[in-house]
């Protein structure tokens, strides 16, 4: 039998991770429904098997479950999507009279800078917020809204509608296989190397990517909700949004609270609605600090802020979306397999001597 030397392996390891890295690349553009379906079936694999417990067949807790999440997630997206689009028609209706308050608002601080700074002209500069500001605005609600309602999104989605529930429902029903395949191609010589590195980012990923993901979606609905009740114009649509940016560390709440602020400022002339906007991100901050990530994420999950906020960078400007569905899953591999190196390493001649 003929033996493969440890730096043969390395270099076997390294050429099968380049291969795979340029597969992933020259095939990013039809990746994406399968990698959210595989994402889908991770997710969903622990409810199926909360079934097989009862004495459902694998086929039969899959179809449950596929059926379940049809049930609740379909109508939920129906009534998110229409909300947001009548807050948007009924924004763009109201958007001038904000832009003469914003800008009368904005006028005292003109009048102020142009007594320490004399050669401010008022005039033009509420001239340029007036005309600029007002259009930039036009710009971006109506580009959000063609986005939301137009043919191409449309059909990027029926793609995704179409693709993804079935290969979702295959990898969920044959997770077990797939996962007992790939056990039995593991190198015999390290294989409880690899089982034990293998349950150690499982636990993260389940920590994590589960777990922050009932965090932004409770999140956004508290944020949603709340500003709807403040009365905020877009709402919704900005509540929600900031709640779902929150899987990238502080970006969401930070994102959300300026735009609502801004918002509010513009729509309302007290300072009392301004106060309630304020209230309710930090009551939303409250809840999750203290409340949602403690008991849905946990705190010792492996994934430091500041890698997870790199991760989703480098994915989203070499894969764009499908980058951002791979960061985290790749963030959680490559911070357990650096862990083991340095575990290895401090235990070699090499660190020793």
């Amino acid at each position: 039998m003929y033996k493969i030397g440890k730096s043969n392996r390395a270099i076997i390891w390294l050429t099968v991770f380049l291969v795979f890295c340029i597969f992933v690349y020259m095939l990013r553009s039809v990746l994406l429904p399968f990698v959210a379906g595989i994402i889908i079936g991770y997710l969903l694999d622990p409810w199926a098997s909360k079934f097989e417990k009862i004495g459902m067949n694998r086929t039969w807790a899959t179809v449950t479950v596929m059926i379940l999440v049809v049930l609740l997630l379909v109508p939920a997206l129906f009534l998110l999507f229409g909300m947001i689009d009548e807050q948007l028609g009924a924004f763009l209706k109201v958007l001038p009279n904000y832009i003469g308050s914003l800008v009368k608002k904005i006028e005292p601080i003109a009048l102020r800078l142009q007594d320490d700074f004399p050669s401010l002209q008022p005039d033009k500069i509420r001239e340029y917020l007036s005309s600029n500001l007002g259009n930039g605005l036009k710009i971006l609600v109506n580009l959000l809204r063609r986005v939301v309602t137009s043919g191409f999104a449309i059909v990027n989605v029926l793609s995704l509608l179409l693709i993804t529930p079935v290969v979702a429902f295959y990898m969920l029903r044959d997770w077990d296989q797939f996962v007992a395949k790939v056990d039995s191609l593991l190198p015999k010589h390290s294989k409880k190397a690899i089982e034990k590195q293998a349950k150690e980012i499982d636990c993260i990923l389940a920590s994590f990517i589960r777990g922050q993901l009932s965090v932004c979606v409770l999140l956004g609905t508290f944020y949603g909700l709340g500003l709807y009740w403040v009365g905020l114009d877009l709402g919704i649509l900005v509540g929600f949004l900031a709640g779902i940016l929150s899987f990238i560390p502080y970006v969401g709440t930070i994102s959300g609270f300026v735009v609502s602020l801004a918002i509010a400022f513009a729509q309302f002339d007290s300072w009392g609605p301004i106060a309630e906007v304020v209230g309710v991100f930090m009551v939303g901050q409250f809840l999750e600090g203290n409340f949602l990530t403690p008991k849905l994420v946990g705190d010792s999950i492996g994934l430091h802020p500041v890698w997870v906020m790199f991760a989703l960078l480098a994915g989203g400007v070499l894969l764009g979306f499908l980058g951002l569905m791979m960061a985290v899953p790749l963030a959680a591999i490559i911070g357990v397999l650096v862990r083991h190196a340095i575990e290895n390493y401090k235990q070699s001649s090499l660190y020793k001597d």
